[in-house]
């Protein structure tokens, strides 16, 4: 067997590559790793090839003898590489997949901003069968458009597909800087969006944390992924019959309880809890399908997910650096 990865380079991509390789399941798997502006090594079973997911020529080159593709690489904000790079690519891939005479799983990872996860109302808690709604922005855009695409090049060529559709996707100290206030501040919703200029001064001057209030005044609970769960959900779904033709939501159990979070934050290490008015919905993104299907669970909880955020530390070969906007 064979797989292409695309956003090898990234976060969940730096970290599914090891975990693939290491494992026994896959041991006589090859992988081609198709990169674009930042390279990673290759090795005994990986090959590493240069260009653009949006370039025929490129994908067809990364195409040979593949028999399974996961699909990662993205853009995020950046309206100019919207349609040329994220539509247009998923399409050069589906086009040069579905030309495989030995082609077997087309595995893409998707995101919740394609249900609009805490920005859109939904009756109850989203799964797999609620409708698409985007927040705004390109970037959610291009993921409905790559997950029904996917689901269309189903019905009309018989491609195997399936879409891991993840929360906000955590590592080593994300959540703290989730949560920061300042100029560190990684993410949204931006404080200075819904703060006075003289309040933000003064979280930013102490010892806070946020505690954002849903639009009812309620401590807002909104999904997030551990990298390493969202990893183990995609070798659990790589090749794996259950998978076949599926979208999965892949989520911790329970989202994150932004008042809890402030409260553990608050007793294990002394901040002072700074409570935020939202207009953002509170909801769950519903993943025990993918439980049930796929015997996938996930190891990360909040506190988990709040300790291993506070206690990382970096060294100097790994500085914290955002690679895109948004």
């Amino acid at each position: 067997m064979k797989l292409l990865l695309t956003g090898a380079s990234g976060k969940v991509g730096q970290n599914f590559l090891p975990a693939f390789l290491a494992s026994e399941r896959f041991r006589d798997w090859q992988v081609i790793a198709l990169c674009n502006n930042r390279m990673i090594e290759g090795g005994d079973r990986v090959e590493v090839l240069q260009g653009s997911i949006a370039d025929a020529a490129v994908v067809a080159r990364a195409m040979e003898g593949v028999t399974h593709v996961l699909h990662m690489a993205a853009v995020k904000e950046s309206p100019d590489l919207a349609i040329d790079v994220s539509v247009k690519g998923m399409f050069v891939l589906l086009e040069a997949f579905r030309g495989l005479r030995q082609g077997r799983q087309f595995l893409l990872i998707s995101g919740d901003c394609a249900v609009g996860h805490a920005f859109q109302p939904y009756p109850g808690p989203v799964t797999e069968t609620s409708e698409r709604k985007a927040y705004p922005g390109c970037y959610a855009l291009t993921k409905v458009l790559e997950e029904v695409m996917l689901e269309q090049y189903g019905f009309q060529y018989g491609i195997n597909g399936c879409v891991l559709r993840a929360p906000w996707i955590m590592e080593k100290d994300d959540f703290r800087y989730a949560l920061a206030f300042g100029s560190e501040q990684f993410g949204g919703p931006l404080w200075r969006d819904l703060l006075a200029t003289d309040e933000l001064r003064r979280f930013e001057a102490g010892n806070f944390v946020p505690q954002l209030n849903d639009r009812d005044g309620r401590p807002l609970k909104r999904n997030f992924v551990h990298v390493d769960d969202l990893v183990s959900a995609a070798l659990a779904a790589l090749d794996a019959p259950e998978a076949k033709g599926q979208l999965f939501n892949i989520s911790m159990n329970e989202p994150v309880d932004y008042g809890e979070a402030a409260s553990y934050l608050a007793e294990t290490r002394s901040f002072e809890i700074a409570e935020i008015p939202t207009g953002m919905y509170g909801n769950w993104l519903d993943n025990s399908k993918a439980r049930q299907k796929l015997g996938w669970e996930p190891a990360v909880g909040l506190k988990a997910l709040i300790d291993r955020a506070w206690n990382y530390r970096r060294d100097a070969k790994d500085p914290r650096k955002i690679w895109y906007p948004g």
